[in-house]
Parts: C-alpha cells; sequence; structure tokens
C-alpha cells in the first residue's frame, strides 16, 4: 500500500494526492500536523531530511519533494502520456516542473501563505508574480488545452493546486479566461480529487 503523508492544506501535498488519483491508485493519507511542529519531529525528519510534507511511501521506497515524487509515479505507475519518453515531448513537459517550484511557489503560493498562515512575505512582490506567471499561462492555454500540449501531463498536476487556490492569496483569476477554462478542464478529469478551502487568518506553522 503507498502511504502519502500530508497535510491537508498543502497544495505540495495535494499535487501528489491528485496524482495519485488520477492514476486510480490505491493509497493512504497520513496527516501530519504541521502546527503543532510534527513534521520536525525526528521520525518524520528521517523520512525527509528537511522536515517537511509530502512524503510518499511506496513499499521500500522513501521520497520527498512533490514534483519528484509524482515524476516517480508517472513513470511506474503511469502511462507515457503523463511524462512522454520522447525526449522532445519529455521537453515540453519537465520546464513546467520548474516553474512549479519558482514562479508557483514564490507567487500564487506565497501570496496564499500571507493570507492563510500569516507568512512573513512580501505579499505585493508575490502577487506580482503570480500576475506575470497567470499571464504567461494564459497565453500558453489560448493555444493548447493544456500547458505541454493537447493532452494532460505531469505539467498541469504540478501547476494545478496553487494556481486554483491563488484567489485565497487575492490573486483573481478573473482576467485569465484561459487559465479558468484550463482549471475545469483539470477538475473534469476521472479520478481528479479537490484540495480543501481554507480561511483566511490560520495560525502559521
Amino acid at each position: 500500500m503507498i502511504t502519502l503523508y500530508r497535510h491537508p492544506l498543502s497544495g505540495h501535498a495535494h499535487r501528489v494526492e491528485l496524482m495519485l488519483s488520477l492514476l486510480k491508485l490505491d493509497f493512504r493519507l497520513v496527516d501530519v500536523d504541521l502546527m503543532k511542529g510534527a513534521q520536525k519531529d525526528p521520525e518524520f525528519v528521517s523520512k525527509n531530511p528537511f522536515g517537511q510534507v509530502p512524503v510518499l511511501e511506496d513499499g521500500d521506497v522513501t521520497l520527498w519533494d512533490s514534483n519528484a515524487i509524482i515524476v516517480y509515479l508517472a513513470r511506474v505507475y503511469g502511462n507515457d502520456s503523463w511524462l512522454p519518453e520522447n525526449p522532445v515531448e519529455e521537453a515540453k513537459v519537465t520546464p513546467w516542473l520548474a516553474v512549479a517550484a519558482g514562479k508557483v511557489a514564490f507567487g500564487p503560493a506565497a501570496a496564499r501563505l500571507v493570507n492563510v498562515f500569516g507568512a512573513g512575505l512580501d505579499h505585493q512582490n508575490a502577487s506580482n508574480i503570480a500576475n506575470d506567471l497567470l499571464r504567461i499561462m494564459d497565453n500558453v492555454l489560448a493555444g493548447n488545452l493544456y500547458l505541454a500540449g493537447n493532452n494532460p501531463t505531469i505539467a498541469d498536476v504540478a501547476a494545478y493546486s496553487y494556481v486554483a487556490h491563488a484567489p485565497e492569496g487575492d490573486v483573481s483569476l478573473t482576467p485569465f479566461p484561459s487559465v479558468e477554462a484550463w482549471l475545469s478542464r483539470i477538475e473534469a478529469l476521472e479520478g481528479f480529487v479537490s484540495m480543501q478551502a481554507t480561511q483566511v487568518g490560520l495560525k502559521a506553522a
């Protein structure tokens, strides 16, 4: 049985949960109480030296970092469409993993952290990054159904969670109709599972 250690309000953890669900895999969820610092307990740090969720256990395999995990899941359990083996097609997908770790993390994810968890980050800067990212995504999605072409890939899984929840960071999606249409297409995929909505003003971990 695959085990996913997560927090229900973590977009990084949801990224993995979404991939597991889209692949129709059996898995169990173990919630890690970030508010009480459980991710820093020695037992958990032995699974991820950075003391962060998500962590995935699959038999003898223990993995951390959400993007690394969805690459693993796509390669081991998915078909070629989620992460193409053809080098050219693969190279259309993998840059979006860098975007997810970069502009998504420092844009919509950071703006949400400020609003929801009271993180001491620059909200205006995060909003600026988010809107720049959404403008680029909107242009891409005006010509493609999905980020790397006309079929869903791990590029979409990597970007979805924090973009979908950008309004929780006061980043509006209304100016970006192609992004909104893309979100609807992801949500219509068989096996889609949503991330829990948050209430503004939760105490930071």
